[in-house]
């Protein structure tokens, strides 16, 4: 004998959407009360502030930084991580993978002629990394 038609169950108002419990080992409906959010767009590279602009710049060696040069420097680093993260994303593509790695980035960064030492196997000291873990005091 087939079952019998299930009547769908209608939200109460404020009480948020109903979805099935897959994988719970339950039968039925259970409410969720996460309402949807709509997401912002906002200017991510904003997220790097005057300060850490200030600080990259006094690493480099600079003592006085013009108030205009901020936005220049975060057009620069787009400019530069989306050349980095392309080149990222072409090595994941022709491994079948999803994430990209440190390994990804070594290899990006030397084929665009900027290669950065000390992680990967070439360049890797095995003597240099528990040098500070077994100096004696």
């Amino acid at each position: 004998m087939p079952p019998a038609p299930r009547t769908p169950v209608r939200p109460r108002p404020g009480l948020g959407k109903t979805v099935p419990t897959p994988g719970t080992g339950r039968k039925g409906i259970a409410r969720v009360t996460k309402r949807s959010r709509r997401k912002l767009d906002r200017d991510t590279i904003r997220g790097i502030t005057r300060g850490d602009i200030r600080r990259l710049a006094r690493r480099g060696g600079v003592k006085r930084i013009s108030g205009a040069i901020y936005d220049d420097v975060r057009e620069c680093l787009v400019t530069h991580l989306r050349g980095i993260l392309k080149d990222c994303a072409t090595y994941v593509e022709h491994a079948q993978r999803r994430t990209i790695t440190v390994v990804d980035v070594i290899f990006a960064l030397k084929r665009q002629g900027r290669p950065i030492y000390g992680f990967d196997p070439e360049t890797h000291d095995p003597r240099k990394s528990h040098r500070y873990a077994t100096r004696r005091r």
